[in-house]
């Protein structure tokens, strides 16, 4: 039997040559002729075995081959990468469904086209900020920004060196700029890498100026690059743009560091505070390490094996603080100095993790690792609730009053942040997730979600930023350990004034995405009637949006269940993983006077609920 691939093969070996052809990068032009070369080999007469004699090792190997070139010719060409509301993103490599320069290129010219378009007939021209982090290319990807952006008469402000992507952010708003472009795919695997937008300037007004890109800008950006001929009809200068000097970053750090208590007193206790910082192989360390030394943080050990970037990430599994695994030499390092508290920035460092010893999280994994100490990482939530409560005394610390001030958190996030503001007079604003909504909010003061996302100063970042968040956390490190007590000592008190929250998630992974969206149905047709016991009396779809008298949401894809006990779960499927993720909360209601180890026993228990609500997650996804 002849195997000759169908008439469809040919179509895209004619788009893959094209695609070669008008492909800037001898990279990845290279990459896609030796794929091309390797799919293109006649198969008629592999395997044509009248007598019925199987195909040699030798033919099957090149049956293999072939068959596997164009496969991935095939999702390499599956379409032109996405541009969305997280701007781009994609595994590095040649074709349009990756992330390289030629797909760069094309955003960039539709980028200009979107910002001339905008400000048609207005002087001066648009003024757009591009900055990149340390990750594979992206130095590379910013330049050629720079050479689109440039060639149409924009002013182009790049950063001097990789930096994190809240400088970016920063940089947006402290120079008047249209428009920002951040080249990062934060915390992703090594093979990836991103391009974020943000609009501000003349462009976006009001509460969203200097914020990440949401509908319906995102559409007509990629209406526009969708309108890009070639490559080679974008025109890119060799020069014009303007290579920022250290102003910028010193601005940032100064910016930053104005957070910080600057009283002496202050800066004596942030020097007897012992910090284990790492920035996980990316762009946050040193500029991480400046703001905390400016503030009085002299006590600052950086974990050696991660200190410089690297955009192979060599000593860890996955670069997300959150992953199992991935704060491990920092734990480590910290039981050997008697650390105060661990601090894990993200690659890009717009996302903060936060390790303490804790006592109740002992385990019997032997008498020398972190995990038999007790250190363990903070959830999310438990460090958007600490920051939530500083955030929420500063307001009301306010010369101009706490009217009209705002704390905000995903939907996904917990519900102890409403809590927190209700008691200190706030208001509290539920958004969808992404700090692109968060920052939207007017009169905010304070944003977080879940996922270790924290803006503590949205008047110069509309974006999450770990850095800043880490000095809050030290600070409030410091001034606890000044009068003896813990970040544990202060979760406790935040137990006994709203109630212990306590929040959990489950992920399940489908190779094929007919799998999420058959796991969604199975919740809507039939969800779970009670949840550890306890009767569900709300189940709303999301996809429909939610009452204004409540949350006033628009659509998103989800479900959200109600248990008559407080317990929580919002099913979605995750945007940037081929996962649904659960949310899970629950509500221990804790005296105001209540012992420690009252409240350890009711972590206890809430731990215990938790479980016991994965269990019945799993059952009702069919997981």
């Amino acid at each position: 039997m002849s195997i000759v691939q169908p008439e469809p093969w040919e179509l895209l070996a004619q788009r893959v040559a094209a695609w070669i052809e008008d492909d800037p990068d001898a990279q990845t032009s290279a990459q896609l002729s030796a794929l091309l070369a390797t799919a293109s080999q006649p198969l008629t007469d592999v395997g044509a075995h009248r007598d019925g004699s199987a195909r040699t090792p030798r033919e099957e190997s090149l049956v293999q081959d072939v068959a596997g070139a164009r496969a991935d010719l095939a999702d390499r060409f599956s379409g032109l990468l996405q541009f969305g509301t997280a701007g781009l993103r994609g595994e590095l490599g040649g074709g349009p469904h990756r992330m390289n320069r030629a797909v760069v290129i094309r955003a960039a010219s539709g980028l200009a086209d979107y910002l001339l378009g905008e400000l048609d007939g207005l002087t001066p021209a648009p003024r757009v900020v591009v900055g990149y982090d340390a990750r594979h290319r992206s130095s590379d990807f910013a330049l050629d920004t720079a050479a689109v952006l440039t060639a149409v008469g924009l002013e182009v402000l790049v950063l001097p060196s990789a930096l994190p992507t809240p400088v970016l952010a920063f940089a947006v708003r402290h120079l008047d700029a249209d428009a920002g472009v951040m080249v990062t795919a934060s915390h992703n695997p090594p093979q990836d890498n991103g391009y974020k937008v943000y609009l501000g300037g003349r462009v976006v007004t009001g509460s969203g100026q200097g914020s990440q890109i949401v509908p319906p800008a995102d559409a007509a950006i990629a209406a526009e690059i969708a309108r890009v001929p070639s490559v080679a009809a974008v025109p890119r200068a060799e020069s014009g743009w303007t290579v920022l000097g250290p102003e910028v970053l010193d601005a940032y750090v100064a910016s930053v560091t104005s957070l910080a208590d600057p009283t002496d007193e202050a800066r004596a206790r942030a020097g007897r505070v012992r910090i284990v910082l790492t920035p996980m192989h990316g762009v946050g360390g040193v500029t991480g390490q400046r703001v905390l030394a400016t503030a009085g943080f002299t006590d600052v050990h950086i974990v050696p094996e991660q200190a410089e970037p690297d955009g192979d990430f060599p000593s860890i599994p996955f670069p997300n603080p959150e992953e199992a695994g991935a704060i491990d030499l920092a734990t480590a390092l910290a039981g050997d100095l008697r650390a105060d508290v661990v601090i894990a920035l993200d690659p890009d460092a717009d996302r903060c993790g936060v390790a303490v010893r804790d006592p109740r999280a002992r385990s019997y994994r032997g008498p020398d690792t972190a995990a038999a100490e007790g250190w363990r990482m903070l959830h999310g939530d438990e460090v958007g609730a600490l920051l939530g409560r500083l955030a929420a005394d500063r307001a009301l610390r306010s010369p101009a009053g706490a009217d009209g001030m705002a704390l905000a958190s995903s939907i996904v996030s917990s519900r102890q942040l409403a809590q927190i503001a209700a008691s200190a007079g706030l208001r509290h604003v539920q958004t969808l997730t992404g700090f692109k909504w968060i920052s939207r909010v007017e009169g905010l003061v304070y944003g977080y979600e879940e996922a270790i996302g924290y803006c503590v100063d949205p008047a110069h970042v509309r974006d999450k930023d770990g850095i800043s968040a880490a000095l809050l956390v030290a600070g409030l490190a410091a001034e606890l350990k000044a009068s003896g007590r813990t970040l544990l000592d202060a979760l406790d008190d935040l137990a006994r004034a709203h109630g212990l929250y306590l929040s959990s998630q489950l992920a399940g992974r489908f190779e094929d995405p007919a799998g999420i969206v058959a796991a969604m149905g199975r919740l809507r047709a039939a969800p779970p009637t009670s949840l550890d016991g306890s009767r569900v009396v709300e189940v709303v779809d999301l996809e429909s949006g939610t009452e204004a008298e409540r949350d006033g949401l628009p659509p998103t894809e989800g479900v959200r269940l109600l248990a008559e006990d407080g317990t929580r779960v919002i099913v979605r499927p995750s945007g940037t993983e081929p996962k649904v993720k659960s949310y899970l909360e629950v509500i221990v209601p804790v005296a105001s006077a209540a012992t420690d180890d009252e409240i350890t026993a009711a972590r206890t228990t809430a731990h215990a609920r938790l479980d016991a609500v994965r269990a019945d997650m799993v059952s009702a996804l069919g997981l």
